[in-house]
């Protein structure tokens, strides 16, 4: 089965304590689509301007990343900078710049209509909306946020919700649109708002899944070898909605499994800055990564 991305594609710059780079590939569509093109065919909506390198075109389709939802506008392409500090949990954004993203308007191109699983990265929830108004009876759809639209769009994620059937979300951000400071309470109260099941990350202290009747609490892979934690959650995600759209389940054990696949992607992500460690990635790796995800959270009765 196939996924349906969009988000935002952008150049990123971005500097830590020790490296600083400078237009890299970025954005929540392009860290899903490449998460998710591990497991499962991925349709792209996005847009960028007519600065953006073929370089990063190519990398896509190394990827098998269907592009005809791709928009090439007059214009710069979204640009973001952002500066972590030496605790790379703390992230302070420089610049955005909207360029041609500020009026992205996707339509989705008919063979993109029919695609059966649906990720709807981090845009705004009317965006968000509009697209999935567009696909006819996806099996499952599974949408990100940000404190933004918690903040500005509070009604519009609202009707979101009743429209999804999973919700993912930081801690930070299931604290804020609950107003509860204890996340399984936080979890418990989005699902009377709406979706099945709801996902929040902690970054490196792993994610929890919620469900009426279901409670997963999965680790993050240790590292010991950070480089660029930009876009783990997105690639988390695509992991996530990719494994899913791969066995084509969705009970409890294809979500737990869909979690501990997701931090896989995620883990491998942040060894390198934007999309590079992923360029080398390989089924053996994800696998040999995913049976150590096993046996870290394995125990024996005593």
């Amino acid at each position: 089965m196939s996924v349906l991305i969009t988000g935002s594609v952008a150049l990123d710059s971005v500097k830590t304590p020790i490296e600083e780079h400078h237009d890299l590939l970025g954005g929540s569509a392009s860290y899903a689509s490449v998460g998710a093109s591990f497991f499962a065919p991925v349709n792209m909506v996005a847009i960028v301007g007519a600065d953006f390198p073929k370089k990063y075109i190519e990398l896509y389709r190394q990827h098998g990343i269907n592009l005809d939802g791709l928009q090439v506008a007059e214009g710069q392409t979204f640009r973001w900078s952002g500066e972590y500090e030496w605790d790379l949990n703390k992230r302070r954004t420089l610049s955005v710049c909207l360029n041609v993203f500020e009026t992205f308007q996707p339509n989705l191109p008919d063979s993109y209509k029919s695609t059966p699983y649906v990720f709807l990265a981090n845009i705004s929830p009317q965006l968000q909306m509009h697209v999935l108004a567009q696909v006819g009876r996806p099996k499952f759809v599974v949408a990100d946020t940000m404190d933004l639209w918690i903040e500005t769009q509070r009604d519009a994620l609202v009707e979101l919700l009743h429209k999804i059937d999973c919700l993912m979300l930081n801690e930070g951000e299931a604290r804020e649109f609950t107003k509860q400071t204890n996340l399984i309470k936080a979890g418990r109260l989005i699902l009377k708002q709406g979706p099945q099941f709801v996902v929040i990350k902690k970054g490196e202290h792993g994610c929890l899944l919620l469900a009426k009747d279901l409670f997963f609490s999965a680790p993050a892979y240790p590292l010991e070898d950070i480089h660029d934690p930009t876009g783990a959650g997105d690639c988390f995600a695509g992991g996530f909605t990719g494994y899913l759209a791969r066995t084509d389940r969705v009970d409890h054990n294809a979500l737990r499994n869909a979690v501990i696949y997701g931090s896989v992607i995620a883990s491998y992500c942040v060894e390198d800055f934007s999309l590079t460690r992923l360029q080398s990635l390989t089924q053996p790796e994800i696998k040999g990564r995913y049976d150590l995800f096993k046996v870290m959270s394995h125990f024996e009765v005593g």
